[in-house]
């Protein structure tokens, strides 16, 4: 008996644990994402769970032109504004029409986006028509980012959020883009931490330069691509080998984001190009002959392009043809074409060794004339008397 108990208690506990309690019904200020169900005439129906089912009123989910921007089977994320104790009263923004003034300090009480029309610049920021009411947009509130330019805004439709709202005659309504910018940002980041893996090549737009490299939309994300990763040969600057607005494969090397949890994306051209260091020293080895262009000079030799993006260095003791030198300057200049001899090759450095016989283009006769005659012996003061 005692055993039936205790297997009865099992399975008690066991249901218990799985059971899971019913979704609290959402309350008025509440986001919810669902899905829809019907739509009407003059009404959306969507199913938010928790035996609960809202309605939208269908100018919510229409476009400029009227027609519906949704289907049954959607998911839409919208907020409560009411509860009849029937149906939810959903939201996704602010009415139009007369009733918008009355619904602008419930749009900011509640975070609901409104549709506002960017009409002028002024100093500091952009003034916005929303539904005939003047708002005022700070120039740190249009973008996530710094804009110098804010005339491109003028005449744009875009959604805001209500920082604040004092009605009257003079009311003030002061108006953000930046916080639902940065909400978009935050989901697209959750989204692209799935499948934006090390590895991965994507295709982006170029966006805007720096001197240490380009940004890469990627989705609605920027990436950055570093000048050293734009290929295997030298780039002073980036604009040399991209152009604004161009689209290019990438390779994604890293994805973090950092502590406002912003995303860093790092990305590559170069991973795409086959490796010039394998294929132009393949087939060299120790006394192999090399001829390019002499690149840069350092106080310790000189650089020797033999291939694009494979550079040997002569140092500045294989450079003056036995004599000492004390920069390479003294013998060679850069864009000069030279001949070299392969020293050594460190394939795990990817470091190449050379030598220029000669100093360059010096022959075997120039060599022997550059270097220094010993003085002739003076003899003895008897042979100096002889010779008088």
């Amino acid at each position: 008996m005692a055993n039936d108990d205790e297997d009865f208690g099992a399975m008690l506990a066991e249901f218990e644990a799985g059971k899971k309690p019913d979704k609290r019904r959402p309350k008025p200020g509440d986001q919810v994402r669902g899905k829809v169900i019907s739509i009407g005439k003059e009404a959306v129906f969507v199913d938010v769970g928790g035996k609960a089912e809202g309605v939208l009123d269908r100018g919510q989910v229409t476009d400029r032109e009227g027609a519906i921007t949704v289907k049954v089977g959607d998911e839409v994320e919208a907020r409560v504004v009411n509860d009849t104790g029937g149906v939810l009263e959903l939201r996704v923004k602010i009415g139009r029409g007369p009733e918008a003034r009355a619904e602008l300090a419930q749009a900011q009480e509640l975070g609901l986006p409104v549709d506002g029309h960017v009409t002028e610049v002024v100093k500091g920021g952009l003034v916005v028509d929303v539904a005939g009411v003047r708002g005022f947009v700070p120039a740190s509130q249009i973008d996530n980012k710094f804009v110098e330019d804010l005339s491109v805004y003028v005449g744009q439709r875009l959604q805001f959020r209500v920082s604040r709202y004092e009605p009257g005659p003079r009311g003030n309504l002061v108006l953000t883009r930046r916080a639902i910018l940065e909400e978009e940002q935050k989901k697209r980041v959750a989204e692209a931490k799935e499948h934006l893996v090390p590895g991965k090549v994507v295709r982006g737009r170029v966006t805007g330069f720096k001197p240490f490299g380009a940004f890469v939309d990627i989705g609605g994300l920027e990436g950055m691509l570093h000048v050293s990763e734009l290929g295997y040969q030298r780039v002073e600057r980036p604009e040399d080998v991209l152009a604004l607005g161009q689209e290019v494969d990438v390779v994604v090397l890293k994805m973090e984001t950092d502590e406002k949890g912003r995303p860093r994306i790092s990305l590559s051209l170069k991973a795409l190009a086959s490796d010039p260091w394998l294929e132009s020293t393949r087939s060299l080895g120790e006394g192999s002959r090399v001829r390019g262009p002499i690149t840069r000079l350092a106080q310790f030799g000189a650089f020797v392009q033999i291939a694009p993006g494979v550079e040997g260095l002569v140092h500045v003791s294989e450079l003056g043809a036995g004599r000492r030198i004390n920069h390479p300057k003294e013998v060679v200049k850069v864009g000069q074409e030279v001949e070299a001899t392969v020293l050594s090759i460190d394939h795990d450095k990817r470091r190449l060794s050379l030598s220029i016989a000669g100093a360059g283009d010096a022959s075997p006769d120039e060599v022997a004339a550059s270097k220094p005659v010993a003085p002739a012996k003076l003899g003895t003061f008897a042979d100096l008397f002889k010779k008088k």
